[in-house]
């Protein structure tokens, strides 16, 4: 059986939610795979939930559930989610090869965002939360628009579509596809 893959994006508090424990519900590490969800949704025509008028249920269940886990208080950026959503976060991540950097890059990414309450459309946010995570600064800010990097992001993104991906979190083992937050107990009985 080929290795659980992990299907995020920083910009969702769901996602949040699943990397803070993704590694250890799993009985297998999974391969984390930022995707671009704007993209995704784009293409499918979806309204997230986040731009719904029953939002706040959503809100509150986040936040309990976050306290439920120990995680700090959730501070969403002023105008999130549609004017905080930006590709650079992501293309970031994809400038390193290194797993634990990645992670730990991504998990910076999600406190800058969930629990600082900052805005990762802005440049410096990324270049600090990243630089936190031993990724090079310069590297970094040159890095993200790189031609072959935004294709790379673009074609990651359309691997996750094609494999069936239409939100996130998604973990798919297999042709397997576990979406939400509320699924990653449910993946690793599939482990």
């Amino acid at each position: 059986m080929e290795r659980p893959a992990f299907y995020y994006d920083v910009s969702s508090p769901y996602a949040y939610l699943a990397a803070c424990r993704v590694d250890d519900v799993l009985p297998v590490r999974p391969e984390w795979r930022p995707i671009a969800f704007g993209v995704i949704v784009r293409q499918l025509g979806k309204v997230p939930w986040s731009f719904r008028e029953q939002r706040d249920a959503h809100f509150a269940s986040i936040a309990a559930r976050g306290s439920e886990r120990g995680l700090p208080e959730f501070r969403y950026p002023e105008g999130w989610p549609a004017e905080t959503y930006s590709l650079t976060p992501l293309r970031a991540l994809l400038l390193t090869d290194d797993e634990e950097q990645l992670r730990a890059a991504s998990h910076e990414l999600f406190r800058m965002m969930f629990v600082e309450g900052r805005h990762l459309a802005e440049l410096d946010v990324v270049l600090e939360a990243t630089e936190r995570a031993g990724m090079d600064r310069e590297r970094v800010r040159d890095g993200v628009e790189d031609p072959e990097i935004k294709r790379e992001l673009r074609e990651r993104t359309d691997d996750a579509i094609a494999r069936g991906v239409t939100g996130v979190p998604t973990v798919v083992i297999g042709d397997e596809l576990y979406w939400g937050d509320d699924r990653l107990d449910e993946a690793a009985e599939r482990l």
